[in-house]
């Protein structure tokens, strides 16, 4: 079956304003009885709840978390993209649009990308004016930095804490609908089950987790903003909280699931220090813009440093590997996400690897502080300042941009980064994959949204740096309060939706059902002895690169591990209080299905894009020799996945992509 993706007709940079212009809204008078239902209060779940409760509907929002503010979007660090052009290098919309369809490898949607360039501006003034405190420079103009995959400066930033300082500006726009009556918000409650009444989605089950009290709740339409599915790995830069559930529980009652192998290898995160962790650390991609990646030349020089003979600072220019300036000198650094990793992974797998697990490269600020320590100097008027004034100086102002970010890399590996090279390596951090949606937001469940990270959207086969917090806050602060009008229009007279029906009946006793298992079931292993197996197998076979051979070992692995963890998992205590072992089992059921989904999706796109890279499909010769081999006469499509109960029995649906704007040529940042 093709997919309807419901574009407009019309010229690109036309399409939004045209459909905007001739959409159905829902009058003031009539939004009053309208209910809305947000799953996820991160910066796409916040910033739709806030808008859509500014513009009058009623709504109701849950978190699993004790508040908002606890979202995984706290979390992000480097910025958030806009096309301003502050800085007069060129940059505007058509090249936000650009940059975001080659970074992703030429696998998203030309339409919502655009959208997505063309509203980027708008956030940026929604934020100052909400108090979020962006960094400025001189003039009092807001400052930007560059980042992977693009030759502009777009990426505007609060230290590196961009993420922090986004989400207490929605939070703050939340909290002012939640006092006015308008949000009715559910902290600790987690969706379980969406309910479905007549095809359209009505509602949905969660669970109180404090009471373990099961609930209904009914809407017009239910939004989910509930983030992506990064800790399939077990071990990511997620949260340890942060989970598929309520995306794989509208999957299983018909909403399409796209892209499962489209997921982010960051590059520069804190290498694992053993097989004891339960989380990686992430340092942000901005920190590419001043360190310089590299690894030692010769093996006797990476042997004495790991065995600790030797220091890093120690070994001169000339016996350093900056290996993505010598191979990609248009970017150097600032190659996309996807080309960094695998550069590592690389340099890692011939040996070059500079820690104990021989699983780390350098990332090198010296040269940067000495720059800015000779800029600093001459500033203030010093002439013929000493080494150590150059270096004071230097310190000072990568402090300045970046202070957290060292902080917090200290704490965790006992070394100063201002004196010794941070030791980064790639690791699981964000899911291009995620439900499906159409134009509109909406999913292949009428009345049923998707917004953020845990929808496919915007991003193709790779995500650029900074363009996450960017897709949240436009999904919720500009398409989905317009697009959602259009299918709420017919709901003016619906009345209130009953909880009291079969469908609320059923879909509540499904989910009983299920938390009884997990009570009773007497098994003789945790939760996470099988989170951690399925880490595993995630990682050596579905990770930064994939064969056939390996993607068939992994779906019959997983479903192995799955069947064992429906016989053996044991969940202590009871489901009448909070639990959160018995809130894990639930989770890990979902990825143990999400996983074995994810390795048949890679297995059936036999090519090489973005974050998904099959040894099968590389470069073989010339220019890009080694790099990844896409294949546009066979694989320019979504992949759509409907449930058929068993994940091996998925059925995959396609959405051609069409490329009129941009002309698909195999990518190359050299």
């Amino acid at each position: 079956m093709a997919l309807d993706s419901k574009v407009p007709k019309g010229p690109i940079k036309d399409k939004w304003t045209d459909y905007k212009n001739h959409i159905d809204l829902v009058n003031p008078a009539n939004k009053r009885n309208i209910d809305i239902i947000v799953v996820g209060t991160g910066l796409a779940g916040g910033s739709a709840a806030a808008t859509l409760a500014e513009l009058g509907y009623n709504v109701k929002a849950f978190a699993y978390q004790d508040s908002p503010r606890r979202a995984h979007s706290i979390a992000a660090q480097g910025g958030i993209n806009a096309a301003k052009n502050y800085q007069g290098d060129g940059d505007s919309t058509y090249r936000l649009f650009y940059d975001t369809v080659k970074g992703g490898d030429y696998r998203s949607r030309e339409a919502n990308v655009y959208r997505l360039a063309e509203v980027s501006a708008n956030i940026i003034d929604q934020c100052v004016a909400q108090g979020v405190p962006f960094a400025r420079d001189y003039g009092g103009l807001l400052d930007n930095r560059s980042f992977g995959g693009v030759l502009v400066s777009r990426t505007f930033y609060a230290k590196g804490q961009t993420g922090q300082q986004l989400l207490l500006g929605a939070y703050s726009a939340l909290n002012r609908q939640i006092a006015r009556g308008k949000i009715e918000m559910f902290n600790r409650h987690e969706m379980l089950d969406v309910v479905k009444v007549d095809g359209k989605a009505r509602g949905i089950i969660a669970r109180n987790l404090i009471t373990g009290e099961i609930e209904r709740h009914s809407a017009h339409a239910v939004v989910i903003a509930s983030g992506g599915y990064g800790n399939v790995y077990f071990l990511s830069t997620n949260a340890m909280g942060s989970n598929a559930t309520a995306a794989w529980k509208i999957h299983k009652k018909g909403a399409y699931f796209a892209n499962p192998c489209y997921t982010q290898i960051h590059p520069t995160c804190i290498p694992r220090s053993g097989d004891y962790q339960s989380k990686l650390t992430l340092m942000s991609e901005s920190l590419r813009n001043d360190g310089r990646i590299w690894v030692p030349k010769n093996m006797d020089d990476v042997l004495a440093i790991r065995e600790g003979r030797k220091k890093p600072t120690e070994l001169s220019e000339e016996e350093r590997d900056y290996y993505l300036e010598r191979r990609y000198p248009a970017f150097g650094n600032l190659v996309p996400r996807d080309v960094a990793s695998r550069a590592a992974k690389e340099r890692c797998d011939a040996g070059y690897g500079v820690n104990a697990t021989g699983e780390a490269v350098y990332l090198d600020f010296k040269t940067a502080i000495n720059r800015y320590g000779k800029e600093q100097a001459k500033i203030s008027g010093i002439t013929n300042p000493s080494e150590a004034k150059i270096y004071e100086l230097g310190q000072a102002l990568i402090e300045e941009k970046y202070g957290n970010l060292f902080q917090m890399y200290e704490k965790i590996v006992d070394e100063n980064p201002y004196k010794t090279p941070m030791m980064i390596y790639p690791a699981t951090h964000y899911t291009m994959g995620g439900v499906w949606v159409d134009y509109n937001l909406m999913t292949t469940v009428p009345g049923l949204y998707c917004i953020g990270e845990a929808n496919f959207s915007d991003h193709g086969a790779n995500r650029l740096g900074a363009s996450a917090l960017m897709q949240g806050l436009a999904d919720g602060y500009f398409v989905l309060p317009y697009t959602i009008g259009n299918y709420l229009s017919n709901d003016i007279r619906t009345g209130k939706i009953s909880t009291d029906t079969t469908e609320f009946d059923e879909a509540e006793k499904e989910v009983k059902n299920k938390i009884d298992f997990f009570i009773n079931n007497n098994g003789s292993k945790s939760v996470d002895y099988f989170h951690k197996r399925l880490g595993k197998v995630m990682w050596d076979k579905v990770g930064m690169a994939r064969t056939e051979e390996g993607l068939k070992e992994a779906m019959s692995e997983i479903k192995a591990i799955r069947e064992e963890f429906w016989k053996e998992v044991k969940v202590p205590g009871t489901a009448a209080e909070m639990n959160p072992e018995l809130e894990k089992a639930g989770r890990v059921a979902d990825f143990l299905e999400l996983g074995e989904l994810f390795a048949k999706d890679a297995l059936d796109r036999n090519e090489s894009c973005g974050g998904h890279f099959r040894e099968e499909s590389v470069e073989l010769d010339g220019e890009q020799k080694g790099e990844a081999k896409r294949n546009d006469k066979d694989y320019a499509y979504v992949s759509a996945w409907e449930y058929k109960g068993e994940p091996a029995d998925a059925v995959l649906h396609k959405e051609e992509l069409e490329f009129k704007d941009i002309e698909l040529k195999q990518r190359s940042y050299k």
